[in-house]
């Protein structure tokens, strides 16, 4: 049967399981040693009618032995095993990949999230991640700990929490908490149409990488987020008590399993408990039954029972793992609460991965996530889908456009996304040679217009990522021209823009440009050594992204001057009274431009760029905002709301400038209740008045 165990394999493990040799085996069959050794090593198998009586002593039934989907006889007892220490004398007072990141709940969200993208099994669908935070009290918390084997680990607990190292400080937070408290908060993070922790305990493979070892990646595509295998520490690292536990549905068979693969792994320091040392990890599972790792605990096939007494039932068949974080807490200190923590989460997975969870027409989405907050059990906040489009609109937006082939070349209506081509020249490999050549990849911007009242995000940055579609860095661009209007910007590159040879050079460059916490693209260790003069190319890089947005919104503004200024010049007039126009030849700060419109209140939504001469002292200055009329005096208005903008300050409706400014920016609403008339009915002009000179 495909995915079956190899019999021969099998049986070894059932004879070693119930500790009989296979001499005993063979004599309690009547045959010899070199029998059952064939069938061991797979050089034969044994005769149906020898099948029943093997069945008989193994206390299982014939269907087992042809499945083999199980082991025969009783389990073996689950417990915790520690790692004795280093017998050179060498000490760990902790896991040193956890201080790689901040134990907080983005942090967590971002790189177990970022983990199971790189896992998708079926790239016609995207991976689903659901973030559950539990609270336990009680008879709940109580009936968890004893699935735990918390008697196992109390010892342990309590010598490495006396430890002066930053490690145990964090461990007797934790058991004071647990114990003055009497609850304990659990956040398990499930993700499905993932791969799972697929291979052997000990050889090379993804449950090894994770629960095994450190700094193993075991990516194997260049699209990967995670290069350092790093980002699982970020699941102990949240947890005050150093302790996951996993359970995983493999998308292919181990021992002829695949469901409920579970195993716990606890990070302590160096401890002596009951005059012998450990040091380092320790993991719940079953006694192995290879004379090479015998009493080291491994992983188990677990029941339905006992996946629900620990708190890891999964709700579908679907291949991927569950990790729980027992003890999770949030390091940062802004979420405490079921309600914080659920918010936290919430808003970590919309700014860092909104765009691999925005779909086209023609392409579904990478990642649907969702998060949900339980108490002993039942529902606190029912598990909600999170939408980016709550968050980040108009970056939804510009994505969607893009993957739906409705782009432009030039902004002319505000609902439009430009594209723009942005080149960055990879370099080649220091490995390949001197003749070597690099790649030519052709990035995409696109760019929509924004508002300064944008509520959902901020406006007028450029929202950088690759083929994960997770957002790497927000960065904002130089060289822009002073008052320009506002607008969201997002840079795809690598395979986010492509999938041609060179796409995947950018993939695999830029991949080597992040750090651990892949939060920017810059200088690191992996990229110096792999590529030659690469700083050079990610300079020039980033200058040709400014280059390309300045173009797109550069075009936009020339365009408004031309054609849709002319009608707002005639509704906002920039008039200067003329006494004012004679002071300011001699050296006053002057208005240069205004940008305005009439809110669905009524009030006049402006804003002013100032152009400010050289001087010693800081100035301080009045906005007055006048309604214009054809004769008479014209009618000062109130601000209902003054901001700073740039290079300026507001204090108590006084704007103050810095003396060595040359130009600043600020906005106002004018309070409709000092209108005379209503704003669509009039213009305004905008002034500013010097009151005194502030010593700077």
């Amino acid at each position: 049967m495909e995915g079956t165990e190899d019999f021969g394999v099998w049986l070894g493990r059932q004879l070693r399981r119930i500790g009989m040799s296979q001499a005993e085996f063979g004599k309690r069959l009547g045959l010899t040693r070199a029998a059952v050794s064939a069938w061991v090593t797979g050089r034969a198998h044994p005769r149906a009618e020898v099948m029943a009586r093997i069945a008989e002593i193994l206390q299982t039934d014939v269907a087992t032995l042809l499945i083999r989907d199980t082991d025969a006889g009783s389990a073996r007892p689950i417990g915790w095993h520690h790692r004795l220490a280093h017998r050179d004398g060498g000490r760990e007072y902790g896991n040193a990949a956890t201080f790689a990141f901040d134990a907080n709940l983005a942090v967590l969200a971002r790189e177990a999230t970022q983990n199971s993208m790189d896992e998708r099994l079926d790239p016609r669908r995207p991976v689903r991640v659901c973030f559950t935070v539990h609270e336990l009290t009680g008879e709940h918390l109580n009936a968890f700990l004893t699935a735990l084997r918390w008697e196992q680990l109390e010892a342990h607990y309590a010598v490495a929490a006396e430890s002066r190292q930053k490690v145990g400080r964090v461990l007797a937070e934790g058991l004071r908490a647990l114990r003055e408290d009497s609850a304990l908060l659990l956040l398990r993070v499930d993700d499905y149409n993932a791969s799972g922790l697929t291979g052997p305990e000990y050889g090379d493979g993804r449950y090894a990488a994770v629960v095994r070892r450190q700094l193993d990646s075991h990516k194997s595509s260049d699209r990967a987020g995670g290069s350092y295998g790093l980002g699982k520490a970020a699941l102990w690292a949240a947890s005050r008590l150093g302790l996951v536990l996993i359970n995983s549905t493999l998308s292919e068979s181990q021992e002829g399993r695949t469901a409920r693969r579970v195993v716990g792994r606890l990070d302590l320091p160096w401890r002596e408990v009951d005059g012998i040392a450990y040091d380092g990890p320790a993991w719940l599972g079953e006694p192995d039954t290879e004379k090479e790792y015998e009493g080291v605990s491994r992983s188990w096939w677990a029941d339905e029972r006992t996946v629900a007494e620990l708190r890891l039932e999964r709700d579908s068949d679907d291949p991927g793992t569950s990790f729980l974080v027992v003890g999770a807490h949030d390091a940062a200190g802004t979420a405490s609460t079921l309600e914080g923590m659920h918010k936290a989460l919430t808003f970590a997975l919309a700014d860092n991965f909104w765009a691999a969870m925005t779909s086209g027409r023609s392409r579904p989405a990478i990642l649907e996530a969702s998060v949900r907050a339980l108490r002993n059990g039942e529902s606190v906040i029912p598990e909600r889908r999170v939408d980016p489009r709550d968050r980040h609109p108009a970056q939804v937006h510009a994505l969607r456009t893009y993957l739906d082939d409705e782009t432009v070349d030039d902004l002319t209506a505000p609902s439009q996304v430009a594209a723009a081509e942005v080149l960055l020249n990879v370099p080649p490999l220091r490995s390949a040679g001197p003749r070597a050549k690099g790649h030519t990849h052709r990035a995409v911007l696109l760019v929509t217009p924004g508002a300064d009242t944008d509520e959902d995000e901020e406006h007028s940055r450029i929202v950088c990522m690759r083929g994960t579609q997770m957002t790497v860095m927000v960065r904002r661009p130089r060289n822009l021209a002073m008052g320009m209007a506002p607008f969201h910007a997002v840079l795809l590159a690598g395979c986010a823009a492509g999938d041609d040879e060179a796409a995947h050079a950018a993939e695999a460059f830029l991949r080597a440009a992040e750090p651990p916490g892949h939060d920017r693209w810059g200088a690191t260790e992996g990229l110096t050594a792999t590529y030659s003069d690469a700083m050079r190319r990610l300079t020039e890089f980033t200058t040709a992204m400014d280059a390309a947005l300045r173009g797109v919104i550069g075009r936009r503004a020339a365009r408004q001057e031309s054609t849709g200024l002319e009608a707002l010049r005639n509704l906002l007039r920039l008039d200067v009274p003329a006494a004012s126009t004679r002071r300011r030849v001699q050296g006053h700060p002057t208005v240069e431009r205004v940008v305005g419109r009439v809110d669905g209140a009524g009030a006049w939504t402006l804003e002013v760029t100032l152009t400010v001469p050289q001087r010693m002292g800081r100035w301080e200055l009045v906005p007055v905002v006048r309604f214009d009329v054809r004769s008479g005096a014209r009618p000062a208005l109130e601000w209902a709301e003054l901001s700073a903008k740039e290079n300026c300050t507001i204090v108590g409706g006084r704007l103050f400038v810095d003396p060595d400014v040359r130009s600043a920016r600020f906005g106002g609403v004018t309070a409709v209740g000092s209108h005379p008339v209503a704003a669509a009915m009039a213009s305004v002009i905008v002034d500013v008045q010097q009151t005194r000179e502030v010593p700077a």
